[in-house]
């Protein structure tokens, strides 16, 4: 028999409640539970081995999010049916809900835990994402799996100048910014999201109100908790120690490794001398060392080069590569390095290396992203490379992995904010191959891509760039913010917050951070200090490429957008297809005309500027208006006693009477005007009763001075003569 659910609800704002429920479903997990908001559901399960691996010294999490298409009354497009490996916005919300729970578990703890959280019901104005974590936090708190704190996320837009917490789809589409934010009841934990050029200022105070939000969602948590009656913890086995063998690899190791790291050295040979004394302590335990103890020596020295480089920075202010605090490394770039691709840039700091192309395509190129809501289309691509050898690695290729993903995913929300409006005719590809690597890779992509797309002729708004900031914390309260971090700060440090924008503000964010949280004076002094590094990236960049080029390359294909009448569109496509088909097949062009709203949107693709140009003269044409008095090259269609059926616009035909065909009287058509002849007409009228249009030849003639004869012979007096 079942047993009660337990549940707690809460507000979120707005009269909007969510209410997290457990003890009804997924029991037989070490924790459950169910988040409702409206007729948005997920459930959340999380379970932990009770033991680690023999050997394992590292702490296994893996958390995946996945969107049921039943939840929305759908079935997946898939050949198979059925949902098969996440896509990019399911593993994009998987590592959110990673990144914030990861730093929650002791240091000590290396039992493997799963998060799964999954979608069973769709609304389709409730963002699932931002209810993501709260439920896989949720799931922790009512299990007895050991964490640190208890934490939850919150999404905040800024909607018509009002700052929304969890907006809905609509609210979202018209935000001026998108954060997504972690925390605990006292420090952030993570901070992800997009912005249309925000004020440092600005997301400081939007961090503060999701804050504000966060500790209602924790309260809930702990309340749950409360209800459910969770005992306590469960007791897990601790790795072994050993303070003898610490205490050599501090005599040993502790000295050389201050020299090494302040030696100023390039990234393989500093790797390469720590490596070095890694080996020659593990040979100076002797022969008989046993694995455990050599195992717990490298666990050691890897503490001790942690501590030791850490003290470095923030007593002497230098970093691994001698560089100070707020120093950006070297900057090298150019534009067009590649002559084939639409737009291509070479971006480079320091030992860290993208070379990036743009590619235009057509409407049919737009990808397609789905989800169990909905299906959309994007014109914008990016996507990001990460081989083996920009680290000097040897690896498999085994496709896209979660951190390419995510990286690709921070670049193109960033670079999105400057790209024309959604007439702008082309699709754009970006691709960025990361060629080397030394830490910053994701900054570098922004970098390169708003160079390629200058050089491609996209009519970019301005320049954005990125940086990665690093933080170095210590008990004492003393900290360190690096600008610029390289790969091994990143390792060694605490915080890697990659902020990216345009001289007058951020457009993108990513934060992660690796202890117990971040407050709000460091999180405000490390924007600050982002805001001088990103300048100086700018600074270069404007100099290297000030405006995009005025015009596509000449090999690039060219491409223009149409808008025309609904009423037209039928005119355009022809019967069966027809017209379309031979304007296609003429101008040797690509033409995709689709129905939006009232009007009908022509994108025409050309791979030469003269197809282009004829294309587009030839639609207008079909959807232009005939004007009483203008002049048309017109084409005879057939030949009648009273006169000709001529063609004067593409679609559009009149009637050429056989008296208006030329001053001199005419008794028949015979031998006047042929099938095919190309005269020219003006349009003299429009019958009001039947809207056929009526042209002429002969006015565009000179008119004689005089009557012929036999035409003064013919004319008959009227009656007003006769009364003369």
């Amino acid at each position: 028999m079942l047993s009660q659910p337990i549940n707690v609800t809460f507000d979120i704002g707005g009269g909007r409640e969510v209410t997290i429920e457990t003890g009804k479903l997924a029991r037989q997990a070490d924790g459950a539970v169910t988040v409702r908001q409206g007729n948005c559901i997920l459930l959340a399960t999380v379970v932990a081995n009770r033991e680690a691996r023999e050997g394992q010294d590292f702490f296994p999490l893996s958390v995946d999010y996945q969107e049921k298409f039943a939840s929305a009354g759908r079935i997946p497009g898939s050949f198979f049916k059925r949902e098969a490996r996440l896509n990019d916005y399911e593993i994009l919300t998987s590592r959110l809900i990673d990144r914030s729970l990861r730093p929650l578990f002791p240091e000590d703890y290396f039992c493997e835990v799963q998060v799964l959280v999954s979608l069973i019901s769709s609304d389709p104005e409730v963002m699932p994402d931002s209810l993501a974590c709260l439920a896989a936090s949720s799931a922790l708190a009512v299990s007895d799996i050991p964490i640190k704190e208890i934490i939850s996320q919150a999404k905040i837009a800024k909607v018509d100048g009002q700052i929304v917490i969890n907006p809905t789809r609509s609210e979202l589409e018209k935000a001026d910014f998108e954060f997504i934010i972690a925390a605990t009841d006292k420090n952030l934990m993570m901070v992800e999201g997009e912005a249309k050029e925000c004020s440092e200022e600005d997301l400081v105070s939007a961090l503060q109100t999701a804050h504000d939000s966060i500790r209602v969602h924790i309260k809930a948590q702990q309340e749950l908790r409360s209800k459910v009656g969770v005992p306590g913890v469960r007791e897990y086995a601790k790795p072994e120690q050993s303070e003898e063998i610490k205490q050599k690899v501090i005599d040993f190791a502790k000295d050389r490794i201050g020299i090494i790291a302040r030696s100023g050295s390039s990234k393989h040979a500093r790797s390469e001398a720590f490596t070095t004394i890694k080996n020659e302590l593990v040979a100076s335990l002797g022969e008989e060392a046993t694995d455990l103890q050599k195992k717990l020596a490298k666990k050691y020295y890897a503490d001790l080069q942690w501590e030791e480089v850490r003290n470095m920075m923030l007593e002497d202010r230098i970093r691994l590569d001698g560089r100070g605090l707020e120093d950006v490394r070297v900057l090298t770039m150019e534009v067009d390095p590649l002559p084939t691709p639409h737009g291509s840039a070479l971006f480079t700091r320091g030992e860290t290396q993208s070379l990036t192309t743009v590619t235009f395509g057509t409407k049919l190129d737009e990808l397609l992203i789905e989800s169990a809501a909905k299906s959309d289309y994007s014109n914008f691509i990016l996507h990001y490379n990460f081989p083996p050898f920009s680290t000097g690695e040897v690896k498999m290729m085994r496709g896209v992995g979660r951190r390419e993903v995510g990286h690709g995913n921070l670049a193109m929300r960033s670079l999105k904010q400057m790209m024309p409006g959604n007439d702008y005719p082309y699709t754009v590809r970006v691709v960025s191959d990361i060629l080397e690597s030394n830490g910053s890779s994701s900054m570098a992509t922004v970098c390169a891509g708003s160079l390629a797309l200058m050089d491609a002729g996209v009519p970019l708004q301005k320049h954005v760039s990125g940086v990665a900031m690093g933080l170095i914390t210590r008990e004492d309260g003393k900290y360190a913010i690096l600008t610029d971090i390289l790969g091994d700060e990143d390792h060694l440090g605490d915080m890697d917050f990659k902020v990216t924008g345009t001289r007058d503000g951020i457009c993108g964010v990513q934060m992660d951070i690796k202890v117990d949280g971040l407050s709000m004076e460091v999180m405000t002094q490390a924007l600050q200090q982002a805001r001088r590094g990103r300048l100086h990236i700018l600074d270069a960049m404007y100099a290297c490429m000030p405006a995009a080029r005025p015009d596509v390359k000449p090999h690039a294909p060219r491409m223009e957008k149409l808008f025309i009448d609904k009423e037209f569109i039928g005119a355009v496509i022809g019967p069966q297809g027809k017209v379309i088909q031979e304007i296609q097949r003429e101008t040797g062009t690509t033409i995709n005309l689709e129905e939006v709203g009232n009007v009908g949107e022509v994108s025409i693709f050309s791979p030469v500027k003269e197809g282009l140009d004829k294309a587009v003269a030839w639609i207008k044409s079909i959807v232009a208006v005939p004007a009483v008095g203008d002049v048309y090259e017109a084409t005879v269609k057939g030949i009648k006693e009273f006169g000709a059926f001529v063609e004067f616009m593409p679609g559009k035909q009149g009637l050429l009477h056989i008296s208006e065909i030329s001053w001199k009287r005419l008794e028949t058509m015979e031998g006047v005007l042929n099938e095919g002849d190309v005269v020219k007409v003006k349009l003299i009228g429009l019958d009001p009763k039947t809207g056929k249009f009526k042209l002429s030849r002969k006015a565009l003639m000179p008119k004689p001075d005089f009557q012929p004869r036999e035409q003064q012979q013919d004319r008959r007096p009227s009656s007003d003569n006769n009364r003369g």
